[in-house]
């Protein structure tokens, strides 16, 4: 397992289909999953530090966590089947919860937890970006600095 930070979400063109982009914190390949706009608004949320007037699910499930006093411990990227991307939710009573990905890194922003990718998914999708094309991925930083959760479609 490779650690990965969370680059952000945008939207993929032509298809309106948003992305959260993650990255190998100490590599150079970046992992791209496709994910739904209300899982995009949920990590743009969490990603700029923004607190809904009503909890999200995301924030409802930090808060039960807190509740039970059971910490997540990590974050799981396990497989890429057929095109879609499974993981698993490790917490600190030992229990493991399979999950969207998705999911798993909205839950992951607001928890402060660490999130991982299983190598054989880096080596089968991960598109490496050396370090004269840094300006590129500079760009889309900013981009997702100036991009807001309603570029995804309505907010909740």
């Amino acid at each position: 397992m490779k650690e990965m930070e969370v680059v952000g979400v945008r939207v993929e063109m032509p298809t309106n289909q948003p992305i959260v982009l993650l990255r190998e914190t100490t590599g150079e390949r970046y992992l791209p999953i496709w994910i739904g706009p209300m899982e995009a608004t949920a990590i743009a949320f969490a990603q700029q530090g923004m607190v809904p007037a009503r909890p999200l699910t995301h924030d409802l499930m930090r808060d039960i966590l807190q509740a039970l006093n059971v910490e997540l411990t990590r974050v799981n990227i396990t497989a890429l089947r057929d095109g879609i991307f499974f993981a698993d939710l490790v917490f600190s009573n030992g229990a493991t919860v399979s999950a969207r990905p998705s999911d798993s890194i909205a839950l992951a922003l607001r928890t402060g937890t660490t999130i991982y990718a299983n190598e054989e998914i880096l080596d089968e999708v991960g598109v490496a970006i050396p370090d004269e094309q840094e300006d590129e991925v500079e760009k889309f930083r900013e981009f997702l600095d100036n991009i807001t959760p309603e570029d995804f479609g309505s907010a909740t």
